[in-house]
């Protein structure tokens, strides 16, 4: 069964999506401290978290950095007020893999967790081994190298690789891209993109302009000599 987190402080928004999320098949468990939040989330082998960002104790980026300070790869959507831009920003820079605005009505937080759970699953339909400018990513054990260097990406992370590696040297349109690893097509001034592009750069041990910008356009990963 696959086990969702929820973090998040409002304890009746909290009991209406246990129960909505419980009835889709997970199995749930709320914290609603952000101390709490990190124990469990560190511990308790989550498939997802649904992270709220303003909590009690430690808040939803303190968690969420500690958690990637672990290297746990976690799906992570944070619940972020809407307006926030600057906290989604600094969530998908910390690691995280989505983030939806708060007042959402929960079919559309329903549509999030399968898109997300689709991604970062073993179960979906896996292709053969792709190696291209130095990268090496194995869809079967959702496992990267580069430079023979192993790579600690979030689940999101892998999904933008791997369609920029099966596009080896090619063109990759940001709506295309944003299908492909977001399971959405891109809203006007959404950043997420650009976030996790720039966060899969930091994470490549040299030569992190493998990943070329066509501005306006959208992204292609080349060899560099």
């Amino acid at each position: 069964m696959t086990k969702i987190l929820l973090v998040d402080d409002d304890a009746e928004l909290s009991s209406m999506l246990d129960q909505v999320l419980t009835k889709d098949g997970y199995k749930m468990t709320c914290a609603l401290d952000g101390e709490t939040g990190l124990q469990l989330a560190l511990n308790g082998g989550f498939d997802l978290i649904l992270l709220d960002i303003m909590l009690p104790g430690i808040d939803g980026l303190q968690l969420l950095q500690r958690l990637r300070q672990q290297h746990r790869n976690t799906a992570v959507l944070m619940l972020t007020a809407r307006g926030d831009d600057e906290d989604r920003v600094t969530g998908l820079d910390l690691g995280a893999d989505d983030y939806l605005p708060k007042p959402f009505y929960p079919k559309e937080l329903q549509a999030r967790i399968k898109a997300l759970l689709r991604r970062s699953s073993n179960t979906t339909v896996k292709s053969e081994t792709m190696d291209y400018a130095g990268c090496v990513l194995n869809p079967t054990l959702n496992e990267v190298t580069c430079d023979e260097q192993e790579l600690t990406l979030t689940p999101t992370e892998f999904d933008i690789l791997r369609c920029l590696m099966q596009h080896a040297g090619e063109l990759v349109s940001k709506d295309e891209l944003s299908v492909a690893a977001l399971g959405r097509a891109m809203a006007p001034f959404d950043r997420s993109l650009d976030v996790h592009i720039s966060n899969i750069r930091k994470k490549l041990p040299a030569s992190p302009e493998r990943i070329q910008t066509v501005r306006g356009r959208g992204y292609r990963l080349i060899e560099v000599r």
